[in-house]
Protein backbone atom coordinates (compact mmCIF):
# COMPACT_ATOMS: atom_id res chain seq x y z
CA UNK A 1 0.00 0.00 0.00
CA UNK A 2 3.12 2.25 1.07
CA UNK A 3 4.28 1.63 -2.57
CA UNK A 4 1.48 2.67 -4.47
CA UNK A 5 0.93 5.86 -2.26
CA UNK A 6 4.69 6.54 -2.95
CA UNK A 7 4.66 5.80 -7.07
CA UNK A 8 1.76 8.10 -7.10
CA UNK A 9 3.08 10.84 -5.57
CA UNK A 10 6.09 10.44 -7.94
CA UNK A 11 3.86 10.66 -10.77
CA UNK A 12 2.51 13.79 -9.57
CA UNK A 13 5.65 15.03 -9.14
CA UNK A 14 6.73 14.40 -12.31
CA UNK A 15 3.54 15.17 -13.90
CA UNK A 16 4.73 18.93 -12.43
CA UNK A 17 7.74 18.77 -13.96
CA UNK A 18 7.02 17.94 -17.19
CA UNK A 19 4.37 20.91 -17.01
CA UNK A 20 6.84 23.31 -16.12
CA UNK A 21 9.43 21.21 -19.20
CA UNK A 22 5.86 22.44 -21.51
CA UNK A 23 6.29 26.09 -20.41
CA UNK A 24 9.96 26.43 -20.45
CA UNK A 25 12.67 23.98 -21.72
CA UNK A 26 14.89 25.18 -19.51
CA UNK A 27 13.01 23.01 -16.78
CA UNK A 28 13.69 19.85 -19.15
CA UNK A 29 16.54 19.06 -17.14
CA UNK A 30 15.92 17.26 -13.86
CA UNK A 31 14.24 14.98 -16.44
CA UNK A 32 16.93 14.29 -18.46
CA UNK A 33 19.48 13.49 -15.47
CA UNK A 34 16.40 10.78 -14.37
CA UNK A 35 16.13 8.97 -17.21
CA UNK A 36 19.58 10.10 -19.20
CA UNK A 37 21.35 6.77 -17.77
CA UNK A 38 18.13 4.22 -18.22
CA UNK A 39 17.89 5.65 -21.45
CA UNK A 40 21.31 4.82 -22.49
CA UNK A 41 21.44 1.31 -21.54
CA UNK A 42 18.41 0.61 -22.70
CA UNK A 43 20.10 1.80 -26.44
CA UNK A 44 23.25 0.32 -25.41
CA UNK A 45 21.71 -3.49 -24.79
CA UNK A 46 20.33 -3.24 -28.52
CA UNK A 47 23.16 -1.49 -30.52
CA UNK A 48 25.54 -3.32 -28.39
CA UNK A 49 28.19 -0.21 -29.31
CA UNK A 50 28.73 3.03 -27.05
CA UNK A 51 29.44 5.66 -29.32
CA UNK A 52 25.99 5.02 -31.09
CA UNK A 53 24.05 4.28 -28.13
CA UNK A 54 25.20 7.90 -26.95
CA UNK A 55 24.72 9.19 -30.21
CA UNK A 56 20.77 7.77 -30.36
CA UNK A 57 20.38 8.67 -26.86
CA UNK A 58 21.19 12.03 -27.71
CA UNK A 59 18.79 12.05 -30.48
CA UNK A 60 15.97 10.78 -27.65
CA UNK A 61 16.03 13.24 -25.49
CA UNK A 62 16.57 15.89 -28.29
CA UNK A 63 12.85 14.76 -29.86
CA UNK A 64 11.83 14.55 -26.12
CA UNK A 65 12.48 18.48 -25.61
CA UNK A 66 11.20 19.28 -29.08
CA UNK A 67 8.07 17.69 -28.53
CA UNK A 68 7.65 18.04 -25.25
CA UNK A 69 4.50 20.67 -25.64
CA UNK A 70 2.37 17.08 -27.47
CA UNK A 71 3.79 14.93 -24.49
CA UNK A 72 0.13 14.29 -22.33
CA UNK A 73 0.11 12.45 -19.06
CA UNK A 74 -1.79 9.38 -19.53
CA UNK A 75 -1.40 7.87 -16.10
CA UNK A 76 1.75 6.39 -16.80
CA UNK A 77 5.54 7.34 -15.87
CA UNK A 78 7.43 9.84 -18.13
CA UNK A 79 9.95 6.96 -19.20
CA UNK A 80 7.41 5.00 -21.72
CA UNK A 81 6.87 7.75 -23.73
CA UNK A 82 11.29 8.08 -23.70
CA UNK A 83 11.09 4.49 -24.83
CA UNK A 84 8.61 4.37 -26.96
CA UNK A 85 10.81 7.32 -29.09
CA UNK A 86 14.42 5.20 -27.84
CA UNK A 87 12.55 2.15 -29.68
CA UNK A 88 11.55 4.07 -32.94
CA UNK A 89 15.26 5.43 -33.09
CA UNK A 90 16.91 2.15 -32.23
CA UNK A 91 14.71 0.89 -35.54
CA UNK A 92 15.47 3.43 -37.40
CA UNK A 93 19.31 3.08 -36.96
CA UNK A 94 19.21 -0.99 -37.82
CA UNK A 95 16.89 0.38 -41.06
CA UNK A 96 19.32 2.76 -42.14
CA UNK A 97 22.49 1.17 -41.42
CA UNK A 98 21.31 -2.56 -41.95
CA UNK A 99 22.70 -3.56 -38.87
CA UNK A 100 22.22 -7.13 -36.82
CA UNK A 101 20.29 -6.73 -33.46
CA UNK A 102 21.84 -8.19 -30.44
CA UNK A 103 20.30 -9.26 -27.54
CA UNK A 104 21.82 -9.25 -24.68
CA UNK A 105 20.82 -11.80 -21.98
CA UNK A 106 21.53 -12.00 -18.34
CA UNK A 107 20.88 -15.34 -16.32
CA UNK A 108 18.48 -14.23 -14.07
CA UNK A 109 16.23 -12.96 -16.38
CA UNK A 110 16.90 -15.68 -18.53
CA UNK A 111 15.60 -17.66 -15.45
CA UNK A 112 11.79 -15.50 -15.22
CA UNK A 113 11.79 -16.16 -19.39
CA UNK A 114 11.74 -19.52 -18.85
CA UNK A 115 9.46 -19.44 -16.13
CA UNK A 116 7.16 -18.31 -18.26
CA UNK A 117 8.10 -20.54 -21.06
CA UNK A 118 8.23 -23.43 -18.89
CA UNK A 119 7.88 -25.32 -15.61
CA UNK A 120 10.01 -28.21 -14.41
CA UNK A 121 11.99 -28.53 -17.79
CA UNK A 122 15.86 -28.81 -17.88
CA UNK A 123 16.63 -24.93 -18.02
CA UNK A 124 19.99 -25.43 -18.58
CA UNK A 125 19.39 -27.20 -21.59
CA UNK A 126 16.98 -24.72 -22.97
CA UNK A 127 18.82 -21.43 -21.50
CA UNK A 128 21.82 -22.73 -24.30
CA UNK A 129 19.34 -22.84 -27.31
CA UNK A 130 17.45 -19.26 -26.75
CA UNK A 131 19.63 -17.69 -28.76
CA UNK A 132 18.91 -20.02 -31.58
CA UNK A 133 15.13 -18.97 -30.64
CA UNK A 134 15.82 -15.46 -30.69
CA UNK A 135 17.55 -15.62 -34.47
CA UNK A 136 13.78 -16.99 -35.69
CA UNK A 137 11.75 -14.31 -33.82
CA UNK A 138 10.72 -11.30 -36.15
CA UNK A 139 12.20 -7.59 -34.95
CA UNK A 140 8.84 -6.47 -33.80
CA UNK A 141 8.64 -10.05 -31.83
CA UNK A 142 11.76 -9.73 -30.04
CA UNK A 143 10.99 -6.43 -29.20
CA UNK A 144 7.95 -7.47 -27.13
CA UNK A 145 9.96 -10.61 -25.36
CA UNK A 146 12.32 -7.70 -24.56
CA UNK A 147 10.01 -4.65 -23.15
CA UNK A 148 8.26 -7.39 -20.97
CA UNK A 149 10.60 -9.85 -19.89
CA UNK A 150 14.52 -8.18 -19.94
CA UNK A 151 13.03 -5.05 -18.87
CA UNK A 152 10.79 -6.55 -16.32
CA UNK A 153 7.91 -3.42 -17.70
CA UNK A 154 4.02 -4.16 -17.44
CA UNK A 155 1.88 -5.05 -20.00
CA UNK A 156 0.54 -1.34 -19.59
CA UNK A 157 3.86 0.50 -20.08
CA UNK A 158 4.89 -1.88 -22.97
CA UNK A 159 1.67 -0.94 -25.04
CA UNK A 160 2.48 2.56 -24.27
CA UNK A 161 6.15 1.91 -25.59
CA UNK A 162 4.75 0.52 -28.55
CA UNK A 163 1.75 2.52 -29.38
CA UNK A 164 -0.31 -0.56 -29.02
CA UNK A 165 -3.27 -1.39 -26.48
CA UNK A 166 -2.77 -2.99 -23.40
CA UNK A 167 -4.83 -6.08 -24.51
CA UNK A 168 -2.51 -6.08 -27.88
CA UNK A 169 0.59 -6.38 -26.28
CA UNK A 170 -0.82 -9.18 -23.79
CA UNK A 171 -2.10 -11.38 -27.06
CA UNK A 172 0.93 -10.57 -29.14
CA UNK A 173 3.44 -11.72 -26.11
CA UNK A 174 1.04 -15.31 -25.32
CA UNK A 175 1.51 -15.98 -28.71
CA UNK A 176 5.32 -15.05 -29.26
CA UNK A 177 5.56 -16.98 -26.10
CA UNK A 178 3.87 -20.10 -28.05
CA UNK A 179 5.93 -19.57 -30.79
CA UNK A 180 8.99 -19.44 -28.77
CA UNK A 181 8.04 -23.12 -26.93
CA UNK A 182 7.38 -24.31 -30.33
CA UNK A 183 10.89 -23.43 -31.74
CA UNK A 184 12.36 -24.97 -28.26
CA UNK A 185 10.43 -27.93 -28.56
CA UNK A 186 11.27 -28.50 -31.69
CA UNK A 187 14.89 -28.38 -31.14
CA UNK A 188 15.41 -30.37 -27.65
CA UNK A 189 16.86 -33.50 -28.87
CA UNK A 190 14.75 -36.79 -28.48
CA UNK A 191 14.58 -38.89 -25.90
Amino acid sequence: MKQEIKADEQLLNEEEVIKKAQGNPEHFRPLYEKYFRKIFLFILHRVSDKESAADLTSQVFLKALTNISRYSFKGLPFSSWLYRIAVNECNDYFRKNKRVRTVVLEDTIANSLYDELFENEARDELKSKLPLVFDRLKPEELQLIELRFLESRPFKEVAEILGITENNAKVRVYRILDKMKQILVSRLPKK
